[in-house]
C-alpha cells in the first residue's frame, strides 16, 4: 500500500492533522493500536472536553524553548477552532478563565473530527486502521528522496511522509506508550527528559500528618514555585487528598515544580492577614480558631491551631509575636512535596521530542519527511484547554507542511 502520508496516533492531533491533510488532496493512512479513537478526548473535562482556551497564547506553554509554539499557534487560533465547532453546530460554553467546554459531550468533538476526515477534497482521503499496532519503521533513500516503510499488523505501507502523533506517557490505562520517543531516538533526534505534568503532588512522613485528615477539603489559594523565568504562579482552587494536594492550583504548579524544591501557598490571598488578626485581637474574645474559621474552612483552621498550644486560646490572649508568625505561615506556607501521583494521574507529559530538531513552521524533523505533533513534542500547556489547542495548531501546521511536500500547496 502506498499513501501520501502515514499518521501514527488517532488522538486529537493525529485526527485533526489527517482531516486537514485529506482536505488538501492527500491520501492519508491513520494507524492506532487502540480499538477506539481519541480516548483522551472522550474522558477529558469530565466527559465534556475542554477543547480550547479562548485566551491561549505562547505564554501559557512550557518547554525548553517556550517560543517554539508561537508559529503554529498564530496560524491556527482558538477562534479558528471555535469557527469549526460552530460550522458543525456543536453547542458549547465558557466555564472559567476562557475555558471552553461542550454543552453535551466530548463525543461531539470526536464525531466532528471523524466527519472532517471524511470530507477529503478531490483525491484526498483518510483510511483508518484501528486496533492496528506498528511493529517497525524504516526509511530508505533513493534518487535524493526518502521513503518510509511502516510494518503494521495489517501489512507494510509505504509513504514519503510519516507523522508521529502518539502522545506522551500520561494515563497508560487508555493506551499511552513511549512509541513516539522510540521513533525519535531511532532517527537520531534529541529528547527532553519526560516527567508527569498537571498531576497531584504527594507528601509523606510526620510533616504531613496534621493535614492527612483534611481529604476532600477545597479552598481558593495563591500558589507558586520556582524563581525568575522558571517561576509558576497561579490563583486557583486547592484540594486536600489522602496522599497530598490536588485541585487546579496544584495541577498547574506541578508542571513548574522540580523535585526537592518547595512550593509556597497563600491560604488567604484576598486578606491582609497581619491586619485582620490584629483587629480580631483588639475586639474579640472568641477562640482564635473560631475567628480563623470566618476566613478559612473550619477543619483547616483547627489543623493549624492544633500545632501550636500558644494559639489554642482566645484572640485577645494570643501574643502579637504568635499572631504575626501565624499570619506569615498562612500567607506563605512553604512545603516540599515528596513526589507526584505519576503518569497514572497526570493529564500530560512534560518534555518529549526536542524542538531544536523540529521546524516551527511544519513540525518536520531534521530527518526529512518525519514529523512530530501534539503531546509527543516538548511543548506543554497549562490546565484549561491549552494542550488541546496545541494539538489542533500543531496538527494544522503539519498538514500544511505535508501538503506542500506533496506538491498540493
Amino acid at each position: 500500500m502506498n499513501v501520501d502520508a502515514v499518521i501514527v496516533g488517532a488522538g486529537a492531533a493525529g485526527l485533526f492533522c489527517a482531516g486537514v491533510a485529506a482536505q488538501r488532496g492527500l491520501r492519508v493512512l491513520l494507524v492506532d493500536h487502540a480499538e477506539k479513537v481519541a480516548e483522551k478526548i472522550r474522558i477529558s473535562g469530565g466527559g465534556r472536553c475542554n477543547f480550547t482556551n479562548r485566551d491561549a497564547s505562547p505564554a501559557n506553554f512550557l518547554g525548553a524553548n517556550p517560543h517554539f509554539c508561537r508559529s503554529a499557534l498564530s496560524r491556527f487560533t482558538p477562534q479558528d477552532f471555535v469557527a469549526l465547532i460552530k460550522r458543525h453546530d456543536i453547542p458549547f460554553h465558557e466555564k472559567h478563565k476562557g475555558q471552553l467546554f461542550c454543552d453535551r459531550s466530548a463525543e461531539d468533538i470526536i464525531q466532528m473530527l471523524l466527519r472532517e476526515c471524511e470530507a477529503g477534497a478531490a483525491g484526498g482521503s483518510v483510511t483508518r486502521w484501528q486496533g492496528c499496532g506498528v511493529k517497525a519503521v524504516r526509511s530508505t533513500e533513493a534518487d535524493g528522496s526518502t521513503t518510509y516503510e511502516i510494518d503494521t499488523d495489517q501489512g507494510t505501507v509505504r509513504s514519503p511522509s510519516l507523522v508521529i502523533a502518539t502522545g506522551g506517557l500520561s494515563i497508560p490505562k487508555i493506551g499511552a506508550t513511549d512509541f513516539g520517543y522510540r521513533v525519535a531516538r531511532q532517527f537520531g533526534l534529541r529528547l527532553v527528559e519526560q516527567r508527569p505534568g498537571l498531576v497531584p503532588l504527594t507528601f509523606d512522613g510526620a510533616a504531613w500528618q496534621p493535614y492527612a485528615q483534611l481529604a476532600g477539603l477545597a479552598l481558593p489559594v495563591a500558589m507558586e514555585t520556582g524563581a525568575k523565568k522558571s517561576r509558576g504562579h497561579f490563583l486557583e482552587d486547592l484540594l486536600f487528598t489522602h496522599r497530598g494536594l490536588s485541585g487546579p492550583a496544584v495541577l498547574q504548579i506541578s508542571s513548574y515544580w522540580q523535585a526537592g524544591t518547595p512550593i509556597r501557598i497563600n491560604l488567604m490571598p484576598d486578606l491582609d492577614l497581619p491586619e485582620t488578626l490584629a483587629r480580631a485581637k483588639a475586639v474579640s474574645r472568641k477562640l482564635l480558631v473560631n475567628e480563623l474559621a470566618h476566613s478559612l474552612p473550619s477543619r483547616l483552621a483547627e489543623a493549624w491551631v492544633q500545632q501550636d498550644p500558644g494559639l489554642q486560646r482566645p484572640c485577645n490572649e494570643v501574643t502579637d509575636k504568635a499572631l504575626n508568625t501565624l499570619a506569615e505561615r498562612l500567607s506563605r506556607w512553604e512545603l516540599v512535596p515528596t513526589g507526584t501521583e505519576g503518569y497514572k494521574k497526570a493529564e500530560v507529559t512534560l518534555g518529549g521530542v526536542d524542538t531544536r530538531d523540529l521546524s516551527q513552521q511544519t513540525l518536520e524533523s531534521k530527518q526529512a519527511g518525519l514529523y512530530f505533533i501534539g503531546e509527543v513534542v516538548d511543548v506543554t500547556g497549562w490546565l484549561g484547554g491549552y494542550n488541546f489547542q496545541w494539538a489542533w495548531a500543531s496538527g494544522h501546521a503539519c498538514a500544511q507542511g505535508l501538503a506542500a511536500r506533496a506538491g498540493h500547496g
